[in-house]
């Protein structure tokens, strides 16, 4: 078990907030819309469908007076139909969807409260999922798969000092809405370009990110208009303590408030250049982040006495490793702008993470990709991409995966990478609704595991997934 140390509350760590500091780029001009976030969270919000309603998209002008009193709200549903055509555990459809309710209130215009800002938004859930029930992946197929339910997801508080060069969050957080945030990445559908599937596997409960919020704190820094910091510190399990229950189903409804857990801390630093209208270069953003996990993790091959975890003469009981660690980094860069455009254009990333592997599933971790917003004539609100992604199993996951071979004596399999294609094009209906198609091939589901559906253990095939999501905000 944890020491009583690692398991002080949370508060009893906000002092490691005044050592350090995390940081959100400003936003890169001509990235996509991004649905899979709360759009307030997005460095810039899609737009509302409300300019196309005409005189019905404000039904009795409540909208605009709360606005006027410092209340806006907004209301986006996501619904998708992804079938697996080939490989992972099984062929099918399936039809899923996400309802998100935000409101943010100016806390200045309503109750005269300077710099001060609240947040909260609630998703309905439904449908089933593909990465869940057909593919039997690490990288999840749909960046809003999760079990069906109705659940708060972030309620925070943001105070704001010396002209907002300083932000301080505190609240109910998640911590995908903030960092580790590619923002040309947030066109595609699969979740791994959202919070990677790198860090979903590596931390507790998949760590505070989609479905799963958690208490936490996030201090911002602003120094210059390039340069913002940030650090967050979170309550290390947003589900509590593992056992055989799902972590959607131990936090059933977003509302546990866990502050117990050993706290997960992490710290990120970005330089934007290129944002000024005489700025020569074309728009980017350098990131580079670290995380650090205060619980004790189980070694992913060996026991307390040294032998391996497959080995009938030892425990079975994994060793317990104090700590957990991740560095990352992130390049969003515009390569093309059209001549005398503010927006569109192709733009780039690329996003590297790496943990130690004797403790993590996952030890290394890659994504690129490339998009382009208004690739076609008379579309300028249109983006096509292409990204891939790239999960690398640890050398001691896959030493586990051996040892069972050898002290068995029979046939297996050695896990080694799953490895993501997608192709997407994501097309204006109106402003404030899209649709997008998409296509993903997925190599090696699972890192290459059996395919728990074949009864004589036969490794999953590659998948092939055809998907079709459509998008409405107002």
């Amino acid at each position: 078990m944890p020491s009583s140390r690692l398991r002080a509350p949370l508060a009893a760590c906000l002092a490691v907030l005044a050592t350090g500091a995390l940081a959100q780029a400003p936003n890169q001009p001509g990235a996509p819309q991004t649905s899979d976030q709360p759009a307030a969270n997005s460095a810039s919000a899609p737009p509302s469908i409300q300019s196309s309603l005409g005189p019905a998209g404000d039904p009795g002008g409540v909208r605009s007076f709360l606005s006027s009193k410092g209340i806006d709200y907004s209301l986006t549903y996501i619904g998708e139909v992804l079938r697996n055509a080939r490989g992972g555990s099984r062929t099918g459809t399936i039809g899923q969807g996400r309802f998100d309710l935000q409101i943010d209130a100016d806390l200045d215009r309503l109750l005269g409260w300077k710099g001060a800002a609240f947040h909260t938004n609630l998703y309905q859930i439904h449908g089933t999922g593909l990465s869940r029930y057909y593919v039997n992946n690490l990288l999840v197929t749909s960046g809003i798969e999760a079990l069906p339910s109705t659940r708060l997801y972030e309620l925070w508080l943001e105070q704001k000092f010396l002209e907002g060069a300083v932000a301080i969050r505190a609240g109910q957080l998640a911590a995908d809405t903030e960092f580790f945030v590619s923002q040309t990445a947030g066109l595609f559908v699969n979740s791994t370009f959202g919070w990677p599937g790198y860090a979903g596997a590596n931390l507790p409960s998949g760590g505070p990110a989609y479905p799963l919020a958690t208490p936490g704190v996030r201090v911002k820094l602003a120094p210059t208009d390039g340069v913002t910091l940030m650090v967050g510190l979170f309550n290390g399990d947003p589900a509590g303590p593992a056992n055989d229950i799902d972590p959607q189903r131990r936090n059933r409804r977003g509302t546990t408030f866990r502050v117990n857990d050993p706290p997960f801390l992490i710290a990120e630093g970005a330089y934007a250049y290129g944002l000024g209208s005489k700025d020569a270069a074309l728009p980017g953003t350098v990131k580079v982040g670290y995380w650090h996990h205060f619980a004790r993790f189980d070694a992913q091959r060996y026991d307390a006495l040294g032998l391996s975890l497959a080995d009938p003469s030892g425990t079975g009981i994994a060793r317990r490793l104090p700590g957990n660690d991740g560095v990352y980094a992130i390049v969003d860069q515009t390569l093309y702008r059209p001549a005398g455009a503010a927006d569109g254009g192709l733009s780039a990333f690329l996003r590297l993470a790496a943990s130690p592997g004797d403790r993590n599933l996952i030890s290394a971790y890659a994504d690129a990709g490339l998009a382009y917003k208004g690739l076609l004539p008379g579309r300028p609100n249109d983006t096509a991409g292409i990204g891939v992604a790239y999960a690398r199993i640890s050398d001691a996951a896959r030493g586990l995966d051996r040892d069972t071979i050898l002290f068995t004596g029979t046939p297996g399999i050695v896990r080694s990478r799953e490895a993501l294609v997608e192709v997407t094009y994501q097309a204006e209906v109106v402003p404030g609704w899209t649709v997008q198609p998409n296509v993903q091939y997925i190599a090696r589901p699972g890192g290459g595991i059996a395919n728990p559906r074949d009864p004589d253990g036969a490794k999953q095939k590659d998948a092939v997934v055809f998907g079709a999501r459509t998008t409405i905000r107002y």
